[in-house]
């Protein structure tokens, strides 16, 4: 017991003592605010406001333009797409929004084009010259007849924001004015055409009502965070036992330890390490989220997110470990059965795409998470540590169903590391080519 826990603590130091352990881990944290905060601050920039020019023979379209670009316009279209949600905003919260608005309609400015006595094709032409000479940056030109074609260019083409929001703005204004013609009341067609009420929430097992607007989000975080991680350290397991392999140390660590020994240290070992790390970065996120939610109005988003209990956070690390020992064991007997990490890396592309399928089975597990399909990839060994997880957060399964999964996946551990502890312990002191599967079979028999 003591050599195998010098071993623990060996392959545990030889990954957290590193540099680049301890920047990836540190840095890491730090690097996705910076990220997550590049957007907000690029978005926020202010630019020098585009000027477009527009050609209005008829004399209606503009002043609509001009008053559905306005920021009272566009606050009312914020408060519309919000729907129910922005009686839930604080007063800080509308003031942004406010704010936004009000920075908007200052990024464009609609310059108007007197047309009297010039043809379509000479206005084209001078509204060009006015392009060339910076005199505004963009141009509209309105056809005499709403059902023609309008022509609009801009010099500021990549500017998909401004564009959009111009796009709306202009059809906005077409409609108003085509329910004028018709004697139409455009308030009225905003009351006949306003969207549906419905109030929508998921209901648990017992039939207690739950929001299930967050649940994709979140399980598709976990999802990807289990799948990185164990893709991640199961390459560090291969690489370890491939490096030994090279430079012939195992045979000096054989005659001071049993192989069963040294791998299953080398697998708890490097699992602790990984288990640190996402502890580490578990714990950044949350700091970094309660923040964020003191200095700013995260409330109603951060709401969204669906009730971890400590139940929970335990189940997800005990699943978290029983994917690391099944990959881990996996990536072990690859590196055992190979002389160099470049054959390692051709060999590792099978056990990554059952994790790939096992975080793609989330999604189906998301939608219905009761089903055959969700019960079975929630049990199956290899897929369970990644499905079970993301089930669990979007409704609890019975306890039998949890219960069983982890049996099961405990004995595929239990069987994976006796198949690669005898392969190990050849596979370890054969040097110069690649063993093949019957010799692998060989070894399993007869080791």
């Amino acid at each position: 017991m003591r050599k195998f826990l010098s071993i623990v603590r060996h392959e545990f130091k030889k990954i957290v003592l590193k540099w680049s352990f301890l920047i990836s881990t540190l840095l890491f944290p730090v690097l996705a605010a910076i990220l997550a905060m590049i957007p907000l601050i690029i978005f926020s920039l202010r630019g020098e406001p585009t000027q477009i020019a527009v050609a209005d023979p008829t004399g209606n379209i503009l002043p609509r333009l001009r008053s559905n670009l306005s920021a009272e316009r566009l606050m009312e279209k914020a408060r519309q797409a919000a729907g129910e949600q922005f009686k839930d905003f604080s007063g800080s919260q509308e003031r942004a929004m406010q704010n936004d608005a009000a920075m908007f309609m200052e990024s464009i400015v609609l310059v108007p084009y007197d047309t009297t006595g010039k043809t379509v094709d000479q206005s084209r032409t001078d509204l060009l010259a006015k392009i060339k000479a910076d005199e505004v940056d963009a141009y509209l030109i309105v056809p005499q007849s709403l059902d023609q074609q309008f022509e609009f260019r801009s010099r500021k083409g990549g500017d998909f924001v401004t564009n959009d929001t111009f796009t709306d703005a202009l059809n906005a204004a077409v409609r108003s004015q085509r329910l004028a013609e018709a004697n139409i009341s455009e308030e009225r067609l905003t009351e006949l055409s306003a969207k549906v009420k419905i109030d929508a929430k998921g209901i648990d097992e017992t039939g207690a009502e739950r929001d299930t607007t967050g649940t994709l989000i979140a399980a598709f975080a976990i999802g990807l965070m289990i799948y990185v991680t164990l893709a991640i350290y199961g390459q560090v397991i291969m690489g370890a036992v491939v490096e030994e392999k090279e430079t012939r140390i195992a045979e000096i660590l054989f005659s001071s330890a049993r192989p069963f020994e040294l791998m299953f240290g080398k697998l708890v070992g490097v699992g602790l390490a990984g288990l640190t790390q996402l502890s580490i970065w578990l714990t950044s996120a949350v700091v970094i989220l309660g923040v964020a939610a003191s200095q700013t109005d995260l409330g109603p988003i951060l709401g969204l997110a669906p009730k971890i209990t400590p139940f929970m956070l335990i189940l997800f690390l005990i699943f978290f470990l029983l994917g690391f020992f099944i990959y881990a064991s996996i990536f072990a007997l690859i590196g055992s059965m190979v002389t160099s990490m470049q054959e390692g890396s051709q060999f590792a592309f099978p056990p990554v795409l059952i994790m790939l399928a096992g975080f793609y089975f989330s999604f189906a597990v998301v939608r219905d998470p009761n089903s055959t399909l969700s019960v079975f990839v929630s049990i199956a060994p290899f897929l369970a540590p990644i499905t079970m997880p993301v089930r669990i957060l979007a409704e609890m399964p019975p306890y039998w169903q949890i219960g069983l999964s982890i049996l099961v996946n405990v004995a595929t551990i239990a069987g994976l590391v006796w198949v690669t502890a005898r392969v190990y312990r050849v596979g370890m002191l054969m040097y110069g080519k690649r063993a093949t599967i019957p010799e692998v079979w060989k070894w399993v028999r007869h080791a």
